[in-house]
């Protein structure tokens, strides 16, 4: 039977997540972190949209992208960990083929859709910085809702194809994966056919989308220090390279581990650890959910002073 004439009666009913290979004894302690870093990073990126979105003072384009950033983490983690924390907990590894499809579509198009988010948030700092004068013409509301429109549609265009290249592969009886949420190469590993075409196409996306946000955020960053060196006043000049360090080290916190996540499933499938694999994998959904309402919002001196005086009338309320 030909890899592209598979029915729908041909491809398994269910898929079996196993949780992090070899740490299984641990999974129960795992999962304690987890879960913490879980509930800050809903807490943080739930008070970080909603201090920007009562506030129209913060309806400038840099705190929209920043709620926009927001959302986006609170989807990847709300997409992944529930379901982690319940296989890690209660051995609830069981999903259906075409839930499984959906997480991955999911994961992968918010992902893409972050990445592009972060580019725009530097094309935001470079116009504020190296243009400022400018800065209202050139990112105004039409273009920010364009910049949103491309970023949303490019995300969905480049990843739906992975829903058919995995539909097409034939499983023979294959249904249990060792991870704890469903991902392209994952999936596509437990096909009993080649699977050349998904993984040439998985690493074009990874290049091409990721790996092309990745290069143009480095290089805006690169004229933003340019541009950072030529302030006259030392103090402006600390303050900006703290903003753009804590910056860039969310950049490589966010960039750094999907790369290797996707660099060892097609090139160092036999030479990584798989539960280094799999516990990377899962660190790349958490820990940038949880650093950026940190980074971008509470050392953001405006959006730190609303959200203390939203939680001060809180109390008074109370």
């Amino acid at each position: 039977m030909s890899a592209f004439n598979i029915s729908d009666d041909s491809l398994p009913s269910t898929f079996f997540l196993t949780g992090i290979p070899g740490l299984e004894s641990f999974h129960v302690w795992i999962a304690v972190p987890f879960c913490a870093l879980y509930l800050v990073a809903l807490v943080g990126n739930a008070a970080l949209i909603l201090v920007i979105g009562t506030d129209s003072a913060l309806h400038a384009p840099m705190y929209l992208f920043l709620c926009l950033l927001a959302l986006t983490d609170l989807a990847l983690s709300s997409t992944t960990v529930p379901k982690m924390l319940s296989i890690l907990w209660l051995h609830a590894g069981e999903i259906s083929f075409g839930g499984c499809l959906a997480q991955m579509f999911c994961v992968h198009s918010i992902y893409a859709l972050e990445s592009s988010v972060l580019l725009a948030m530097a094309f935001d700092r470079y116009v504020a910085i190296c243009n400022p004068l400018r800065y209202t013409t050139i990112l105004n509301h039409t273009v920010i809702g364009q910049i949103v429109f491309v970023g949303i549609f490019r995300s969905v265009a480049i990843v739906s194809p992975f829903i058919f290249l995995l539909r097409r592969l034939p499983y023979c009886g294959h249904h249990v994966m060792a991870h704890t949420y469903c991902e392209h190469m994952g999936i596509a590993r437990l096909a009993c056919a080649n699977i050349t075409v998904n993984v040439v196409y998985g690493l074009t996306v990874a290049l091409l989308a990721m790996g092309l946000d990745s290069i143009l955020t480095v290089i805006s960053y690169g004229f933003i220090l340019h541009a950072i060196f030529h302030l006259p006043s030392h103090d402006a000049q600390h303050k900006a390279l703290s903003t753009c360090g804590s910056h860039l080290g969310v950049i490589l916190v966010f960039y750094i581990p999907a790369f290797f996540s996707f660099l060892t499933h097609r090139f160092g499938h036999n030479r990584v650890p798989k539960h280094v694999h799999i516990f990377l994998a899962n660190l790349y959904v958490l820990v940038p959910p949880v650093l950026n309402p940190v980074i971008y919002g509470a050392r953001t001196k405006e959006i730190r002073s609303r959200l203390l005086r939203l939680l001060h009338l809180g109390k008074i309320s109370v």
